[in-house]
């Protein structure tokens, strides 16, 4: 087979693992929705990694990686650790008011955000068509969450574009760790420290876990696993400029999913912010592999408020 045969097969199975990891993460956030009006939102982000943390190490046993894990840069783990607490919590905070859709709506502009952040944290130059494409993300969230109107301007609003800004700091963390530890230890370490930083949140306000919500945390676990391995495949096999840009097909599940499980759809305002949110996110993409191209360095991870990043 030729080379040229090769990469584009390599190609289709990077979108479709990538496909799979979307499904299976909008699966691991409808759970968490499901249980977010029964517990804290510090109370849910340890389930959700307690649920998950067993998987993982068995994928990472798999894979023969188990003593990466032992050398790490604590300072920084640590710190993302409380970071990831708090995009987790802001997150299920907001899923438990407002439709799964109108969460992730929000959620889209995160990446904007860690375009942003990379200037002044990571001396980073961003050209004027990339700070364009930040605003009209920005834009985007404002139309959604419509401040002076009857958006979801609210806490639960608030509380997931929070989230997500604890998600564009963690991610600047993520590129420092990345050049020192093993994408194992990343993985690992965050939903040790995450079950840990929100466990200890959680614990004036624990309730013990409803037996009928076993399947739930079955269900977060397993999902969470698998997307996590999916993203692995679909970032090994493909080019993330190729791969990053299906994330956005997790819209279509979600609005699924809330239609079918909840009976909720997001209004129209919402459908415009979210398109907004898309076409910035997706010229970011076209821009950022555009200047790869041209060998300007360009961080090529894309990562997502509710999950860890891709080794």
């Amino acid at each position: 087979m030729s080379r040229s045969a090769t990469s584009r097969n390599d190609a289709r199975a990077a979108a479709l693992w990538m496909l799979f990891a979307v499904l299976a993460f909008a699966g691991m956030d409808a759970g968490m929705k499901w249980i977010a009006n029964d517990y804290s939102a510090f109370q849910v982000a340890t389930f959700r990694s307690l649920a998950t943390l067993p998987l993982v190490l068995a994928w990472i046993a798999l894979r023969g990686r188990a003593g990466s894990l032992l050398h790490v840069h604590w300072p920084l783990h640590l710190l993302r650790g409380l970071l990831g607490v708090g995009m987790i919590a802001g997150f299920v905070y907001g899923l438990a008011r407002m439709p799964l859709s109108t969460a992730y709506a929000i959620v889209f502009v995160s990446p904007l955000m860690v375009t942003a952040l990379a200037v002044p944290l990571l001396g980073e130059k961003v050209g004027p068509r990339r700070w364009t494409a930040i605003a009209l993300g920005v834009v985007g969230v404002l139309v959604v969450l419509r401040p002076t109107g009857e958006g979801v301007a609210t806490l639960a609003g608030l509380a997931v574009v929070g989230g997500a800004l604890c998600y564009a700091v963690a991610s600047i963390t993520v590129r420092k760790l990345a050049q020192r530890d093993s994408p194992e230890a990343l993985v690992f370490w965050f939903l040790v420290l995450m079950a840990l930083f929100a466990g200890a949140l959680a614990w004036p306000d624990w309730q013990p876990l409803q037996r009928g919500h076993w399947w739930v945390l079955g269900l977060i676990g397993v999902t969470g696993a698998l997307g996590q391995v999916g993203l692995t495949h679909a970032f090994r096999l493909g080019e993330a400029s190729q791969v990053a840009p299906l994330e956005y097909t997790a819209l279509v599940w979600v609005v699924l999913l809330d239609l079918v499980v909840w009976q909720v759809l997001p209004d129209g305002m919402t459908w415009l912010g979210a398109a907004i949110i898309v076409a910035s996110g997706l010229y970011m993409f076209r821009r950022e592999r555009v200047l790869a191209k041209g060998g300007a360095p360009v961080d090529g991870e894309v990562k997502r408020l509710d999950r860890t990043p891709p080794p």
